[in-house]
Parts: structure tokens; C-alpha cells; sequence
């Protein structure tokens, strides 16, 4: 029972389906539990990274490392789908790797799911300040600029440089909001969620409706500008590269199987919610990001808010689409801050039941049904990092964390197969171990082309993480101790 010790697959099945202990209520059927996928999903993502990728790494093709993106998404869903239908509990990719390779490997992954949910909070957050920002801005206000932006950012050469800014007040305070809305309950959050998403989807239909009758075929040549000489900036492996970046915009699709155990018929539910929301995501990214290299010359959309700059730059007015834009984005950004908060918090639940975090994290409200704690944590310091953190700092490292969990889900299933290859699976993975490898090598080539500083970054924060493992974590932890 050392730090490679597993838990097993009935113990996660008694965990999803006991009835001892404090049980989160399973309430989500098909409908709600997509509309989460897509709502946690379409975000940041599409309303914010597409133009800084377009502008600095991939010009129009940004569509392509959309579709190379979703094909990552695809092997690594066949892997999700398959755990999530088998042991459908909290934890998502920490709770499979517990059970596959083992405690420190399930704490890897669970740590580096917090770059997943915590700081895409806060990326969702500065986005939304952008998007907020420039509505204000047309009707003639303006926020300070003490309070308008993160104390540092990046600018063209990739050096940091003073905005002149203290703080980015508008973020901080949307994390607190969502926090709020959380802690008070998952059903109030999903109807809001529902409306939002739904308003969301639509706005981003009317623009490549609107859009592709006034796009100028031009701005898409070159498809794939040339390479500058540097990898990474444009050229194929630009392209490449903006594919790594731009998996943070498919980090919500994770966030479905974090709902597993609130899933009513999990078994049916989860693998059918999982590739719905991935399809209509995939739909929605490729078409809208077309339509906006169409509608502008790419290296003009490097801002925070890359759509409302197209629409602006169109040969005709687009007023009535600009506003329409603003305030869904400003609301549908809402639901992504909401999302990533309710994901974050049930990996801290389902660590805390195993005794690698505190009992507080776990700990569930008689009346909200909410992990009260966890959430308060969640968004306090998500507002904090939303505050001090421009957004280059952030994507990357979501993008790179989000992607080793991936590869982790995969390697799982090529090992439980190996294990457990009798265990009952109401879905199984198809063409293993064609579809795990697959998923697994394009996971890692994405991450190969990701920039110098998240390979800095990344083992810093993991670094952190085991530290906490081994003064807390290890101790505490149930399977050990049992």
C-alpha cells in the first residue's frame, strides 16, 4: 500500500452507488448534462484565444488546429466515455487513474487538473473583463485604467511588460459573482446555465449566418502564411503549436464526466453527453473562426475580444450583430466561470473523500447540496489569479495540464484492460489499442509544440503539488490507511 497502491474498480462502483457517507443527488439527465459540456466548453476558447492564435501562430488556419484539437478530443473521449459509463464518480481523470496507475499518479493528474478548472475560471473571468469592457466602452464608459487590466502583460516579442494597471477588477469580481450562484446550488446553476447556453449557441450561429455573406475570400490567403523562420510562429508549425493552445478551449468537454456522479443512467448518459457536446463544439469552432478570418485581416485579431473586432471591421454595418455579440458573450462567458467552478470543485470532493486533501474540501451543505468549502477556495483564489494574471500567462499552462490528463485517461484504459479485462463495461472503447495509443501519441505531439516557458512552468507546479502530497496527502490518504 505504498504511493503506487490502487484503488479498485468496486470501490469506486460502491463510492458512485453506495449508500453510506454524505452522496451528492444524481438530478442530470442528457439534456442538462450536454448543455453543461458545451456551456463549460464554448468560452474563452472561441470569444478570446481563436484571435490571439490567428494573429500570432496560425493566421486563417486556425480552423485547421480547431479540427486538429477535436481529433485529440475524439480518441481521448472513446477512453473517457468507457470509464465514465464504468465507474461514473467525481474526479473525472483522477478518479480512473486511481484506479489504473496508481495513488501518486491519480495526485498528478488531479493536481494538474487544477491548471484545468482553477485558472480556466480565470481565464473565462479576463475574457469576459475584455468583452465587458468594450460594450462599456461604445456606450461611453470607461472603466479606470488602474482597474481595467493585470498588472503585467506580453506583448509582441513575448517580453512582459507593465499595462500600468493594478489590478483587473472587473474579473475579480465575476469570479466572486459565480462563486456565489455556486455555492447556492447545482440545480440553480444548471437552469441558468441552460438559458445561457442555449442564447450562447444561437449568437455564435447569427454570426457565421450574418458574417459569411460579407467575408472577403482574401483574407483567407494565405491559408497557412509562411513560417517566419521561428517554430511555432505560423507555417505548419504554427499551426501545430496553435492546436496545442487552442485544447484549452475543449477543456469543458472533461468537465461532463465531472458530473458523473449526478448523472441520472450514467451508463447512457455520460458516453452519449461526452460526443454530443464535442460535436457541437467542433461544429461551432470551426465555422465561427472561418467566418471571423474571413471577415478581417488575421493579424488584427490579436485583442481580448477577437469577434467584436471582425464584426467591427466588416464592409457594412453590423451594429445590431456587435450588441447582440457583447452581451451574449458577456452572459455566455457567465456560464463557462460557473462551469469551471462546479468542475473544480468536484475533483476537490472526490480528493478529499480519499483523505488526500481535508475533510472541509469534501464536506457537503445539508441545505445546497454544494461542497461549501471547496467552493469558497475555488473562487477566491481563482478571483485572485483573474486579478494579477494576464491571459498569454494562463492559456498555455491550462492547455498543457489539460492534455496530460488526457494521455493519462487513455494510458488507463490500455491498462485496465490489461488488469481487469473481465471487468463489466457498458460502453467499451473501440479498436484498442488502436484508439488509446492514438490518443495518447497525439496528446504528447501537441504538448511537444506548446511554448518553452509552460515546459518551465509545468514541472514548477507539479513540484508544489508534491510537496502538499507528502506532507498531507500520503498520510491522510484512506487507501493507505485502511
Amino acid at each position: 500500500m505504498g504511493i503506487w497502491s490502487r484503488k479498485s474498480v468496486e470501490v469506486l462502483q460502491e463510492e458512485a452507488y453506495g449508500t453510506g457517507g454524505q452522496r451528492l443527488k444524481r438530478s442530470l439527465g442528457v439534456m442538462s448534462l450536454t448543455a453543461f459540456g458545451v456551456g463549460s466548453t464554448v468560452g474563452a476558447g472561441i470569444f478570446s484565444m481563436t484571435g490571439n492564435v490567428a494573429a500570432h501562430q496560425a493566421g486563417p488556419a486556425v480552423t485547421l488546429s480547431f479540427i486538429i484539437a477535436s481529433v485529440a478530443c475524439f480518441f481521448a473521449g472513446l477512453c473517457y466515455a468507457e470509464f465514465a459509463a464504468m465507474v461514473p464518480v467525481s474526479g473525472s481523470a483522477y478518479s480512473y487513474s486511481y484506479a489504473t496507475l496508481g495513488e501518486i499518479v491519480a495526485w498528478t493528474i488531479g493536481w494538474s487538473l487544477m491548471l484545468e478548472w482553477l485558472f480556466a475560471a480565470s481565464v473565462v473571468a479576463i475574457s469576459w473583463s475584455g468583452y465587458v469592457q468594450a460594450a462599456l466602452k461604445d456606450a461611453g464608459v470607461v472603466v479606470p485604467a488602474a482597474f481595467a487590466s493585470a498588472p503585467l502583460l506580453q506583448d509582441s516579442t513575448q517580453h512582459w511588460v507593465s499595462s500600468g494597471s493594478l489590478f483587473n477588477l472587473p474579473a475579480a469580481l465575476i469570479m466572486l459573482v459565480c462563486t456565489g450562484v455556486c455555492i447556492y446550488g447545482l440545480n440553480t446553476s444548471t437552469t441558468i446555465n441552460n438559458v445561457i447556453v442555449s442564447a450562447k449557441v444561437l449568437a455564435l450561429l447569427a454570426i457565421v449566418w450574418v458574417g459569411w455573406q460579407h467575408v472577403h475570400a482574401a483574407n483567407w490567403h494565405p491559408f497557412v502564411p509562411p513560417n517566419t523562420g521561428e517554430p511555432g510562429d505560423f507555417g505548419w508549425t504554427g499551426v501545430f503549436a496553435g492546436a496545442g493552445t487552442l485544447f484549452f478551449a475543449y477543456i469543458g468537454f472533461d468537465g461532463v464526466s465531472t458530473l458523473a456522479e449526478e448523472t441520472k443512467n450514467p451508463q447512457r448518459t455520460l458516453p452519449l453527453s461526452l460526443f454530443l457536446s464535442l460535436l457541437i463544439c467542433t461544429v461551432l469552432y470551426v465555422s465561427v473562426s472561418l467566418t471571423i478570418t474571413g471577415l478581417t485581416d488575421y493579424r488584427t485579431l490579436g485583442v481580448d475580444d477577437p469577434l467584436y473586432q471582425a464584426l467591427s471591421a466588416s464592409s457594412v454595418s453590423l451594429d445590431w450583430l456587435k450588441l447582440v455579440v457583447g452581451l451574449v458573450a458577456i452572459l455566455g462567458l457567465v456560464s463557462v466561470v460557473i462551469a469551471s467552478i462546479i468542475g473544480q470543485v468536484r475533483i476537490f470532493y472526490s480528493m478529499a473523500r480519499d483523505g488526500l486533501l481535508p475533510p472541509s474540501f469534501g464536506r457537503i451543505h445539508p441545505k445546497t447540496n454544494t461542497p461549501v468549502v471547496a467552493t469558497l477556495v475555488t473562487g477566491v483564489v481563482a478571483a485572485i489569479t483573474a486579478g494579477l494574471l494576464p491571459l498569454q500567462l494562463l492559456g498555455d499552462l491550462i492547455s498543457m495540464g489539460t492534455l496530460l490528463a488526457f494521455a493519462m485517461v487513455c494510458a488507463g484504459v490500455l491498462v485496465l484492460r490489461r488488469i481487469a479485462p473481465d471487468q463489466a463495461r457498458p460502453f467499451r472503447t473501440p479498436w484498442v489499442p488502436f484508439v488509446p495509443v492514438m490518443g495518447i501519441s497525439i496528446c504528447a505531439f501537441l504538448m511537444y509544440y506548446l511554448p518553452l516557458q509552460t515546459w518551465i512552468q509545468l514541472p514548477i507546479w507539479l513540484a508544489v503539488g508534491y510537496v502538499v502530497y507528502f506532507c498531507y496527502g500520503r498520510r491522510h490518504s484512506k487507501l493507505r490507511n485502511s
